[in-house]
């Protein structure tokens, strides 16, 4: 039997949003006021399509943005996290469920040679076009009123595991590891053997917190992490089990 790990992305592998960071290479490494109030919640990756014309109108290049996307930090802990996980794949299968996109995250886990470690990545597909400027669409579409339009990880982790059953593997325990409110319907799906791992002080666990104290707790335990070192120290005893 297998445990399957669920990560986030931004604020949670890396400790920064991926999706902000690459504003780091708009003239001034600021984006136009009309440009960055032109967000509305829930249209996130419409507003980063808005982002990557803003960038190639202004020159930014493909090599440019993969320079300044390979310099984004690993939140503390996290490399030796992965590298534990990347030494026990017979234990544990990995995937990323994301609202970044596939561009960023792959040139980030390939730069610091982690993309083995993950089974599959579920995000925006991006990509550049002919013009050399970098498109991004929406996941999928979905009917989940709680998450954004263009994700619901509840959706796709259900789709996931759907998936492998019907190639025979089931999980002894899930274990989700996030950090934001978009985090939330995932966890809701999940049981009582599983485990909720938000990051301490941001949106999920506030969440959390707040269904507890409204007496509809999340149905699976919940194990609270500053450091990826908290995470890895609980998956050693799995292992030791």
């Amino acid at each position: 039997m297998k445990f399957l790990l669920v990560f986030d992305f931004d604020h949670t592998i890396v400790d920064e949003n991926s999706d902000t960071w690459i504003v780091k290479c708009a003239p001034e490494k600021k984006l136009p006021d009309g440009l960055r109030n032109s967000y509305r919640p829930g249209h996130w990756t419409e507003y980063m399509g808005r982002v990557f014309v803003y960038l190639g109108d202004n020159g930014v290049k493909e090599d440019e943005m993969k320079r300044t996307m390979t310099t984004i930090p690993f939140t503390v802990g996290m490399v030796d996290l992965l590298h534990f996980i990347g030494e026990n794949r017979e234990l544990f299968d990995c995937i990323i469920v994301s609202d970044s996109n596939t561009v960023f995250i792959d040139w980030i886990l390939k730069a610091a040679d982690f993309h083995k470690v993950f089974d599959e990545v579920f995000t925006n597909p991006a990509a550049f076009s002919s013009t050399g400027y970098l498109t991004v669409q929406d996941f999928h579409a979905h009917h989940c009123a709680k998450c954004p339009k263009n994700l619901c990880k509840r959706k796709v982790l259900k789709e996931f595991l759907d998936k492998q059953l019907e190639r025979g593997i089931s999980y002894t325990q899930i274990l989700y590891v996030g950090d934001g409110g978009n985090d939330l319907c995932p966890v809701m799906f999940l049981k009582k053997d599983d485990i909720a791992m938000p990051r301490q002080g941001y949106t999920l666990e506030k969440k959390i917190s707040q269904l507890a104290q409204s007496l509809s707790p999340v149905e699976c335990s919940v194990l609270v992490w500053s450091s990826a070192i908290d995470i890895m120290s609980y998956l050693k005893l799995l292992v030791k089990e």
